[in-house]
């Protein structure tokens, strides 16, 4: 957490960059006249095994299928595993890519394409889905533009756009005493006492007293001081206060974080958050496959069909892209150690929202999962459908280090998601 500290250092730091590049000049400047729609992004943090979840294939060997049975869905003829039944029963709301395929298989280097639709070069780094919108579509109602939860997470970044548009780092909303990670407070000060009393103002007048002897201070615009003050308002954080929600509704999510984190990317984009990014961790299963999912899915599922069904009572569901993804699949065979290892030859996504047909399952794996036999998907094609979904050009140049980069230069926007 950043917390105002007594120098004009840190004071710098809160002032520029620690809350989540909010306070820069940038970040502020009007959004242009596009389609208004949000977007969610629960990420399966690790490789999600296809097998396991959206893709079983009941008739292969056990090594193969697992102990997992299939059920069907919503879907004439097309089945899930017992793992996702929730999202079985509302499959005809969101569509199913089974032939994703990559050839990144380092988790790092896998995230931040999955996170930005565009190969990683060694040369500089590509902004993420977040980063772009934060630039091309700016803040709306006083909120950061994109917020994680629930921690700073690398594939996020803003790369070479800077940190004006980095991500605004929420924390674990299932926390007992949970709050806003990226708005500190001084030491020892709730954030009842901070909005209650005089205190929260005193610590800030002391720090704008020492730090306006900076020249840094001098230079900074209006859209930096108004930055400030938003990130420090009462109204603000009030947005990230998940406890005013229905406990009936919140266990309906799940108590998890990958629950509560959706749950509060509702209320974020609700609230006028242009992108909410959840990541669900724990899905590197080298060893132990089988038992860290049975419980890892399930929490998964959960919040994924809560969601979908939530936004969708609430009528932001059509201006609500929801994506459920991972950096790559998991082998088609389980080792000898009962785990499955990194497999980015095939693996499956899911998508959902802003126009996204329910219903529809595209491309096919083989008999095993381990490779594409139809309508093979590129990360790059679904980054280009993403950014079209989302109204922004995808092939727009963005000022580089050295050069114009596309924001997304290789993609094909896919026809069937965009039907």
């Amino acid at each position: 957490m950043f917390r105002i500290q007594s120098s004009r250092r840190s004071f710098l730091s809160v002032g520029s960059m620690a809350l989540g590049g909010l306070s820069l000049p940038g970040l502020l400047r009007g959004a242009e006249s596009q389609r208004d729609i949000s977007c969610i992004v629960l990420f399966q943090d690790g490789g999600c095994c296809q097998l396991s979840s959206w893709d079983p294939k009941p008739d292969a060997p056990a090594d193969i299928r697992g102990r997992f049975k299939d059920i069907p869905t919503a879907i004439p003829g097309v089945h899930f595993t017992e793992l996702v039944p929730r999202s079985a029963k509302i499959a005809n709301k969101f569509t199913v890519i089974r032939s994703m395929t990559s050839d990144v298989a380092i988790h790092d280097v896998a995230r931040r394409y999955m996170m930005s639709g565009t190969r990683p070069r060694t040369e500089l780094q590509h902004p993420s889905y977040g980063a772009v919108v934060s630039k091309e579509r700016g803040p709306k109602n006083g909120l950061p533009p994109f917020v994680v939860v629930p921690d700073r997470e690398a594939s996020a970044e803003a790369g070479f756009l800077g940190s004006a548009y980095d991500q605004f780092v929420a924390g674990d909303p299932k926390a007992k005493d949970f709050r806003v990670k990226d708005v500190g407070l001084p030491d020892g000060m709730t954030l009842d006492e901070a909005l209650s009393n005089r205190k929260l103002l005193q610590a800030i007048d002391r720090q704008f007293e020492a730090a306006q002897r900076s020249p840094v201070i001098e230079a900074m615009d209006q859209f930096s001081q108004k930055a400030f003050d938003l990130v420090s308002s009462p109204s603000t954080k009030k947005v990230f206060h998940i406890q005013d929600e229905p406990d009936a509704l919140r266990d309906r999510y799940g108590r998890s974080t990958i629950g509560q984190g959706a749950l509060l990317s509702r209320r974020l984009i609700e609230s006028g958050v242009r992108l909410a990014s959840v990541y669900h961790g724990g899905y590197d299963t080298h060893t132990g496959h089988e038992a860290r999912y049975a419980t890892l899915l399930p929490e998964f599922d959960q919040a994924f069909s809560a969601l979908v069904e939530d936004l969708e009572q609430r009528g932001l569901l059509s201006t609500t892209l929801v994506l459920g993804i991972g950096e790559f699949g998991r082998t088609p065979k389980l080792n000898p150690a009962g785990g499955r290892d990194h497999w980015p030859g095939v693996f499956s996504v899911v998508l959902a929202g802003a126009g996204v047909p329910g219903g529809l399952v595209l491309g096919k794996s083989d008999a095993a999962a381990s490779a594409v036999v139809e309508r093979p998907t590129k990360i790059e094609d679904l980054g280009a459908t993403v950014y079209k979904i989302l109204g922004i050009d995808a092939h727009k140049a963005l000022e580089g280090p050295n050069r114009p980069v596309l924001i997304n230069k290789d993609g094909v926007p896919i026809r069937e998601v965009l039907a």
